[in-house]
C-alpha cells in the first residue's frame, strides 16, 4: 500500500559537490515512474547577467526565493503539485516555470535545502555532499569548461569569489544532515589521478534509524576489507562511518551490490549501468564506490519508510494556515448571510 504522503528526499551541497550525479543514480535505482525530482536552484531570484551586475553569488540566500521554495516544499510534502520556477544551467537565465506533481518519491536537490527550519521540517532523510575541498574545485573546472562555457581562469576566479558565501551559507547546511557523504581520494593518490577510484565515507547520524548493515561485514565472504562500520564522533558528536574503499573491485563491489538488493525486496535491481556513473569532461566514466553509495542511500530510505502508510506529517506552516484563514473567512461569511434578509437588509 502506498503511504498518504511522498518520501522526500533531500540532497545539499556546495557548487559541483556532485549533488546531480548522486540524485541521478537514485532515481534509476528507484524507478523513474516512482521519482520525483526538484533542483531548488531553480529558485534564483537574479540570472546570471543580473547576478553579475549586482556582484552577487547564487549562494547567498537573498539571491534566492527561499520564500516560494518553502510554500512549494510544502506543497510537495501534502502530496499537492506545484508551479516550480526553472533555472537553465547551460546558459544562466530562467525560463518558463514547469507544473510538477509529487511522485512516491521526491528528491529535491540544489544549494540551499537545508537552509531554514521551514524547509528542513519538510524532509524525511537530509544527506549533506562533502567533498575533499580540492576535489570539489577539480570537479567544477572540468564541468564548467566542458558544459557551461567558462575558462579554467574564470572558474577559479568564481571559486574564489564565492569562497565567503560557501562558509557562511552552505557548509553551515552540514550540521542538519542525517548523512554526510564525503569522496576523498585514496592515501598517496592526487585527486587528478584517483580518477573513479575516490573513498567514500558516509556518515550516518542517529538523526534517523538505519538499517541493519551488519551482513556486508561477514568476514568468510571477505568484505571487510572493501567496506567497514565503525563508531566515532563528527563534530564531537557520536556517530557511525561507513567507509568503502576506492580499489574496491569490480566483483567484490557486484558481490555488494548483491547483498544490499537481496534485502531491498520492493525493487526490482538494475543493471549496474544505470548507476554509479559520473560525467568526466565529455567522457561518461563508472565508479564502484559511486554506485555503491547510491545504493546505500536508497536502502536506507526504502528500509525506513516501506511499512509506513501512516506517515507523519510535518507541522503546517504556509498552505494549510491559508486553508484554515479561508474557511474561517468562508464562516464570517455564512454567518452574516444567515443575518441579513431576502431583501439585503441586515438584521
Amino acid at each position: 500500500m502506498r503511504a498518504q504522503r511522498p518520501i522526500i528526499i533531500g540532497i545539499v551541497g556546495d557548487s559541483a559537490a556532485g549533488k546531480t550525479t548522486v540524485t541521478q543514480g537514485l532515481v534509476n535505482i528507484l524507478g523513474t515512474e516512482r521519482v520525483t525530482h526538484v533542483c531548488s536552484d531553480d529558485y534564483h531570484r537574479y540570472d546570471r547577467c543580473e547576478r553579475a551586475e549586482l556582484g552577487v553569488s547564487a549562494l547567498h540566500p537573498q539571491s534566492n526565493y527561499l520564500d516560494i521554495m518553502q510554500l512549494h516544499m510544502e506543497r510537495l510534502h501534502y502530496g499537492q503539485p506545484i508551479l516550480k520556477p526553472v533555472y537553465d544551467h547551460s546558459n544562466g537565465s530562467l525560463v518558463r516555470p514547469e507544473y510538477v506533481e509529487p511522485a512516491e518519491v521526491v528528491i529535491v536537490e540544489g544549494l540551499l535545502g537545508f537552509a531554514t527550519p521551514v524547509l528542513r521540517g519538510f524532509y524525511d532523510v537530509k544527506v549533506f555532499l562533502d567533498p575533499a575541498d580540492e576535489l570539489r574545485e577539480l570537479w567544477k573546472i572540468r564541468r564548467d569548461t566542458a558544459n557551461r562555457g567558462y575558462t579554467v581562469k574564470q572558474v577559479r576566479a568564481s571559486l574564489a569569489k564565492r569562497r565567503e558565501d560557501t562558509e557562511k551559507s552552505i557548509m553551515p547546511q552540514r550540521e542538519f544532515a542525517d548523512i554526510v557523504v564525503r569522496f576523498f581520494p585514496p592515501e598517496g593518490s592526487s585527486v587528478e589521478d584517483a580518477g573513479a577510484n575516490l573513498n567514500v565515507s558516509l556518515v550516518l547520524r542517529p538523526t534517523i534509524p538505519h538499517p541493519d548493515l551488519s551482513y556486508l561485514f561477514d568476514n568468510d565472504r571477505g568484505s571487510s576489507a572493501d567496506i567497514s562500520l565503525q563508531l566515532g564522533r563528527d563534530n564531537g558528536r557520536p556517530v557511525d562511518f561507513l567507509e568503502i574503499e576506492g580499489g574496491v573491485t569490480a566483483e567484490k563491489a557486484a558481490e555488494l551490490e548483491l547483498a544490499i538488493w537481496q534485502h531491498l525486496p520492493d525493487l526490482q535491481p538494475v543493471d549496474e549501468d544505470e548507476f554509479g556513473d559520473y560525467q568526466d569532461k565529455l567522457a561518461v566514466r563508472h565508479s564502484h564506490p559511486l554506485a555503491l553509495t547510491q545504493l546505500l542511500l536508497v536502502y536506507h530510505v526504502l528500509r525506513k519508510y516501506r511499512d509506513l502508510t501512516d506517515m507523519p506529517f510535518a507541522a503546517p506552516v504556509a498552505a494549510l494556515r491559508r486553508l484554515a484563514a479561508t474557511s474561517a473567512a468562508s464562516a464570517i461569511a455564512d454567518e452574516i448571510g444567515a443575518m441579513t434578509d431576502v431583501d439585503g437588509v441586515q438584521r
